[in-house]
């Protein structure tokens, strides 16, 4: 069954000093986060940018694709940490994207962890979205 995800948002101002907000998204869980191009481009005081929102889309994305493939080999992990760390450069966009896990799975040799981390890497959804970009991974059982 498909599902639809929308987010809302207003934006006041031109690029440089304008300023705007993540209003609404579907579930609820998050609004009124703040977004300014200084937040995407120097230091973000307590703002978000675009960026993140992908870094944290992409990681709990994977987490989630890497925990299923584990468990379809028959050896869940018992915990994932899982970080995405997105590198935008001004004027050019995203160049790259490192998504680094450590995990606890009982049974598994690491050689086994990194190859079923590139297979979970591929078969994101989020990662074949952003299949435009390099994406690299750094896998280790922890």
């Amino acid at each position: 069954m498909a599902t639809d995800r929308k987010a809302e948002v207003t934006w006041q101002g031109d690029l440089m000093s304008g300023n705007g907000s993540i209003d609404s998204v579907t579930s609820g869980a998050f609004g009124g986060l703040d977004v300014s191009w200084p937040a995407r481009s120097e230091a973000p005081e307590g703002k978000t940018s675009p960026e993140e929102l992908i870094a944290a889309a992409h990681s709990s994305c994977f987490s989630m694709a890497f925990s299923n493939g584990l468990a379809s080999n028959q050896t869940p992990a018992t915990r994932l940490n899982v970080t995405a760390d997105v590198e935008f450069t001004p004027g050019t966009g995203i160049t790259g994207i490192k998504l680094t896990v450590r995990g606890v799975v009982d049974g598994m040799s690491n050689e086994d962890f990194v190859k079923a981390a590139e297979a979970a890497k591929t078969g994101c959804p989020v990662s074949q979205a952003l299949s435009g970009t390099t994406i690299t991974l750094d896998a280790a059982l922890a």
